[in-house]
């Protein structure tokens, strides 16, 4: 009923940019919530950002503030989010979700997309 399909992600180097992109079919954008999430190698899941479906209502990890940016776009049934300054520590594959209600924390969120992989050299 609900897919999620990320896409942009890449190899770049420090201090450049990306944008990635979240397409949603069925009832996605009818969600309270999307947002952004990634996982590093070995590591557990974090989130990074997420957006209300009406767009003005939006939190950053502490650890991307200032640098990503998250939009969503419900007339094209797209979210995206914009990696500027990239650092190493940004390395890791990034996925989206949806959430029927405002969180930060990985377990509210109902469904999700495979992921995109973003890697950051030095």
């Amino acid at each position: 009923q609900v897919q999620l399909v990320e896409s942009g992600g890449g190899l770049v180097q420090a201090g450049g940019s990306l944008s990635l992109a979240c397409a949603a079919s069925g009832r996605a954008f009818s969600s309270y919530t999307m947002g952004w999430f990634r996982q590093a190698p070995g590591k557990e899941r974090e989130f990074v950002a997420a957006i209300h479906w009406n767009g003005v209502l939006i939190y950053y990890a502490d650890s991307v503030k200032g640098r990503f940016t998250i939009s969503r776009d419900n007339a094209e049934n797209t979210m995206y989010l914009r990696l500027n300054n990239l650092k190493p520590e940004d390395t890791a594959v990034y996925y989206c979700a949806t959430s029927s209600s405002w969180s930060r924390v990985s377990n509210n969120y109902n469904y999700w997309g495979q992921g995109t992989q973003v890697t950051v050299s030095s």
